[in-house]
């Protein structure tokens, strides 16, 4: 009798013997049962995905590894090759890419797999054809006067809007766009009352495929709504609602808004009863309405959702004032804008540019050199790279509070365009001839446009302001002449200016506030059991039915997208509570980040925990993760051995 052993890691995947049930191909054949999925390898067979699939086939008896490809051709020309992964201990792959919109008769998408075996490989399996389409369309929701709201589509990172009679088109993160440019110098019924409008989602597109296939970020237009706004409401202002995804009026019982809220009032007067005609509104930390983390755009609508591509361009002379009455203003720089106790205001959407989190830092004491093997693994994600000319507009969303424990609170405040007055100040330091700029005693109250007369009676010269940094005021040309410290300067003229005219401190103190809730929405890893799915130590593929699945190799995991991710986080750590986030062999990162919704964990045999959360690319730098999602576990499986027995 000779005894050998077998290491089943190197002939079998490290099976045992498998079951009765498990599934037997024969050694050699191609796999079959070639599908896609979006969270579990045992979902019903479809040929149509809203967002890039993973896939999953019948293991091969005596698989040492496998091979798969995504293609356009349906005879996998190389030229349409779009990813590719030869390094599977488990059938099943996650793709990380972001396919196209595409669709053909009957497919315009094809995967397949073959098996490595010992000594040879298997037949390339039967094509899975396959297309991607958006799974619905924006439909248009309940809203208040001034304001458009629609379904959130899900795996959405922005949308579109479309006014189709002005044309314009802007973009927004949240479900919500105001109608500011119907209502600003002009509330008549004629220009509100009815609104037409069409809406189509975005979606965040990396491109790594091996063929560059260009990838659109835009699903298809919704047809055409039309909203019908009331007559503009008069009366005190008050404020009436936060809306997005849920509709809160202030209330400890309202659900916390899981995407950036609008902000809706009514009414045009101050509390001493003047009216006004534009407006802004304010979000704070505190009851008291002191420590403000949002600043609103002005607007004339009765509604305000942030945009994250600028206010519209506020007329500067009392000329444009009388021209914007009978047009719709343009997009640009609201101009010179002041609080009622005389400080500079600057909308929050004209704030520099969030930076997108793209890569995870590298574990601490990790390098190349004492990197682990890498045997038996995937590849990792790709690096995410934000395709070239990408703008995201300025960070327009806000953290997250421990709702109703926590939360902000808004207000609105009226605002009124100001022909300045005359106002002296003084030169601070010496200024030689040719000097474009000038420092001076005190700046308030200038701004660019303004039109300052420089020095004494006699020798004064004239120039047009075009910059206020500080105290340096930049000139529209260089002085003629040199000019000492305490000549006076002098603004004969200016733009309009735009001020508010209560503060925010006094009327929220009046009840003319209220409060909500924000709170990032968190994937979700698990229903019954995790949308795990792998290699059972049996020998067949299987995804996850109880809250212990167990697996052999390289689990396949994924998640629902979450409202407001751009991105998603994935860390695994050997235990539940505390969480301590293993790194990742292949990176030296502690986790992965991804911006599809699966992928492969690289887990040793073992009992682990994984957890995902969303990056929301519209929170400022270094503060863009999102809510963890509930804990998830797996068991990996040791590799197992058979003794055969052979007589001579």
């Amino acid at each position: 009798m000779v005894v050998r052993l077998a290491a089943a890691a190197a002939l079998c995947l490290a099976l045992a013997a498998p079951s009765a049930a498990a599934v037997r191909p024969v050694a050699g054949a191609a796999p079959t049962g070639l599908k896609g999925f979006l969270l579990r390898a045992d979902e019903s067979v479809r040929t149509v995905y809203p967002r890039t699939p993973s896939f999953a086939w019948h293991p091969v008896s005596g698989a040492v590894r496998y091979e798969f490809q995504l293609s356009t051709s349906s005879v996998f020309r190389e030229n349409g090759i779009l990813f590719s992964e030869g390094n599977l201990t488990s059938p099943a792959v996650s793709v990380p890419l972001t396919l196209p919109w595409i669709t053909g008769s009957p497919y315009s998408l094809y995967a397949r797999a073959r098996a490595v075996l010992d000594r040879t490989i298997t037949p390339w399996s039967k094509p899975f054809g396959f297309n991607l389409r958006w799974k619905t369309l924006p439909k248009p929701l309940p809203s208040y006067p001034g304001l458009l709201r629609w379904t959130p589509i899900e795996g959405a990172a922005a949308y579109q809007v479309w006014f189709v009679d002005l044309p314009k088109i802007v973009s927004v993160y949240s479900n919500v766009v105001d109608e500011r440019e119907f209502y600003t110098f002009h509330q008549g019924t004629q220009w509100i009352s009815t609104v037409r409008w069409r809406v189509r989602a975005l979606r965040w597109v990396t491109n790594n495929s091996v063929n560059s296939l260009p990838v659109v970020s835009y699903g298809p237009w919704s047809p055409v709504y039309s909203s019908v706004n009331p007559p503009f409401s008069l009366g005190p202002l008050k404020t009436t609602a936060t809306i997005s995804d849920v509709v809160a009026k202030g209330r400890a019982s309202d659900d916390a808004h899981r995407l950036m809220p609008a902000f809706a009032f009514t009414g045009s007067q101050t509390a001493a009863g003047a009216t006004a005609e534009l407006y802004r509104v304010y979000v704070f930390t505190d009851r008291d309405c002191v420590n403000p983390v949002f600043t609103g755009a002005v607007v004339g609508s009765p509604a305000y959702a942030p945009r994250p591509f600028g206010p519209l361009t506020l007329p500067r002379t009392v000329a444009s004032l009388v021209s914007a009455r009978g047009s719709y203003l343009p997009d640009g720089d609201e101009g010179s804008q002041w609080t009622a106790d005389f400080h500079a205001a600057k909308t929050t959407e004209l704030a520099e540019e969030a930076k997108p989190t793209t890569a995870l830092p590298t574990a601490e004491g990790w390098t190349s050199t004492d990197k682990p093997g890498t045997g038996g693994l995937p590849s990792a994600p790709p690096a995410i790279t934000i395709v070239p000319g990408t703008k995201l507009g300025a960070p327009v969303d806000l953290w997250d509070t421990d709702w109703p424990q926590g939360g902000y609170y808004w207000t609105v405040v009226p605002v009124a365009a100001v022909q300045p007055a005359a106002l002296s100040t003084s030169l601070a330091l010496v200024t030689t001839t040719g000097a474009t700029q000038i420092v001076v005693a005190s700046s308030v109250g200038l701004a660019a446009g303004d039109q300052i007369q420089i020095g004494p009676t006699g020798g004064t010269e004239q120039r047009v302001v075009v910059g206020v940094n500080g105290t340096t005021i930049m000139l529209s040309s260089g002085l003629t002449s040199a000019h000492g410290p305490g000549e006076p300067v002098v603004r004969l003229s200016g733009n309009l200016e735009y001020r508010e005219l209560e503060l925010p401190q006094e009327i929220c103190a009046s009840g003319r506030v209220m409060r909500f809730g924000k709170t990032s929405e968190p994937t979700l890893t698990r229903a019954a059991a995790p949308f795990a799915s792998g290699l059972s130590p049996s020998g067949r593929l299987v995804s996850a039915s109880t809250t212990s699945p167990r697996f052999y190799g390289t689990p396949h995991v994924a998640w629902t997208p979450a409202l407001g991710a751009s991105a998603y986080e994935v860390q695994w750590s050997k235990t539940r509570y505390p969480f301590r986030p293993e790194v990742d062999p292949r990176t030296g990162t502690r986790g992965l980040l991804t911006m599809g919704t699966s992928t492969l964990l690289p887990l040793k045999p073992g009992t682990w925990w994984y957890r995902v959360r969303g990056v929301n690319y519209q929170l400022p730098t270094g503060a863009q993760q999102m809510s963890w999602s509930a804990t998830a576990k797996v068991v990996i499986a040791k590799p197992q051995f058979r003794v055969e027995r052979s007589g001579r």
